[in-house]
């Protein structure tokens, strides 16, 4: 049982003038006595609360900074119109603010036999998968004087996927991909390396693209148009050890290399690419294999992207390259999204690097901190002057790295989080365009 607040101020207006005209027990009984009848008989005619059926509808996925819309539908079997006060419980990263928890309390009347849809709008702050806890009613008798109150679990879930937010860049990517198809009207030459048609000279095309047999057996010139290699295999590696853990500014560098992947899987399966995920560190994490193509592909990635979290754990380097040589038996670029820390690189991926650019072309990309390179920049002060030399050798550390790295033959991206995704899609294009897919 639990009492509301009209009970309290009852009992408090009753006991009053008891306490000024006449204090004795026999006049707080004459106040307490019918005042708790009516408490009981309040509480005997409020609507039951453990037979009452609830089921749930609506989103069972939203992307990270959306609204998901989840609705429970309360049923009332009972003879008695439920008038009720209802928490749907979620955990608290459900919602990016306080204030937007208020959508989880509902109050609402229910008649007998009757049921009734509560809808509760989630807008989560973090990644993962959200589970509700319970669903808490509490159902005042028709003097609103006591209520019973009850639990029930619900279940239900709802998978927040990553936001994404490099999709902006996909429409001037795939317009530099139907260049290199061959596809605008550009007077270059297309690129790549597989004849895709033939078509009337334009002034400006290369003379080198003159097609001089069937330019013979027609009235005008006909040139060989290009397109780069298509149904080719790529890898994207995600390593989820200790160093993805790290945040350069709001951004936790795991989620920068995710939003990475995304678009470079949606630049290649527009170009007609097959592309495959793996997320390791010391046992594999997430993997995707190539099913699907288009938005099939992006949910797939994003779905297995969602609940993806760091390991605070060292990379085992070895396993990691044992594992991506046995997802890509074919010759595949393979993109790994790491960290270019000279420690993790020298000690763990350099020793396993050549067994890697034997078989594939290896692309590495990586989070770079903004804030480094603004320390850098620092003078004027003697604690600048120190941030200037902190962030001067962080800077030169990296380099050093990545030129380690480029004399093994790999292509390597350094770019902060706004800008790593078009980076590696650029990247991408770039190696599709001189054919070394």
């Amino acid at each position: 049982m639990a009492l509301t607040g009209r009970a309290a101020l009852l009992a408090a207006l009753g006991s009053l003038p008891v306490a000024i005209v006449a204090p004795s027990w026999t006049g707080v009984l004459a106040v307490d006595v019918p005042l708790s009848l009516a408490i009981l008989c309040d509480y005997a005619l409020a609507a039951p609360v453990r037979t009452l059926h609830f089921t749930r509808s609506g989103d069972t996925s939203v992307r990270l900074g959306e609204a998901a819309t989840v609705e429970l539908t309360v049923t009332n079997p009972s003879r008695r119109p439920l008038r009720a006060h209802l928490r749907d419980a979620w955990p608290p990263s459900s919602w990016s603010s306080e204030a937007e928890q208020s959508s989880s309390r509902h109050e609402f009347v229910v008649a007998a036999g009757e049921r009734r849809r509560l809808t509760t709008v989630l807008r989560p702050s973090r990644r993962g998968d959200r589970q509700p806890e319970r669903v808490t009613v509490r159902s005042f008798g028709p003097l609103g004087l006591a209520a019973r109150q009850g639990d029930h679990r619900v279940p239900w879930a709802v998978r927040v996927l990553p936001p994404f937010t490099s999709r902006k860049h996909l429409p001037s990517r795939l317009a530099r991909l139907r260049e290199l198809d061959g596809r605008t009207s550009v007077l270059t030459r297309g690129e790549g390396t597989e004849f895709d048609s033939l078509r009337a000279y334009v002034p400006g095309d290369d003379t080198r693209s003159i097609d001089w047999r069937a330019t013979a057996r027609q009235t005008g010139v006909a040139v060989r148009t290009w397109r780069p290699e298509r149904d080719r295999h790529i890898l994207v590696v995600l390593d989820t050890g200790r160093t993805s853990a790290g945040r350069v500014g709001d951004v936790p560098r795991l989620d920068a290399a995710m939003d990475a992947a995304m678009l470079l899987a949606a630049l290649a399966t527009r170009a007609g690419d097959r592309v495959n995920l793996l997320a390791y560190d010391r046992r594999v994490r997430a993997r995707v294999q190539h099913k699907a193509t288009g938005g099939d592909l992006l949910s797939a990635f994003a779905g297995a992207l969602a609940p993806l979290e760091p390991e605070l754990v060292e990379t085992d380097a070895r396993g990691l390259s044992a594992t991506a040589l046995a997802s890509a038996p074919r010759r595949s670029l393979l993109v790994l999204l790491t960290s270019l820390d000279a420690a993790p690189v020298e000690e763990g991926l350099l020793p396993v690097l050549p067994q890697l650019t034997r078989r594939h072309t290896v692309l590495v990309a990586s989070v770079a901190d903004p804030q480094v390179e603004a320390m850098a920049q620092a003078r004027g002060t003697v604690d600048a002057t120190y941030e200037a030399a902190a962030g001067t050798q962080t800077q030169a550390q990296r380099r050093r790295t990545a030129d380690q790295l480029r004399r093994h033959g790999v292509t390597v991206v350094d770019a902060p989080p706004s800008e790593l995704a078009p980076a590696l899609a650029d990247a991408y294009l770039a190696l599709k365009a001189a054919g070394r897919l």
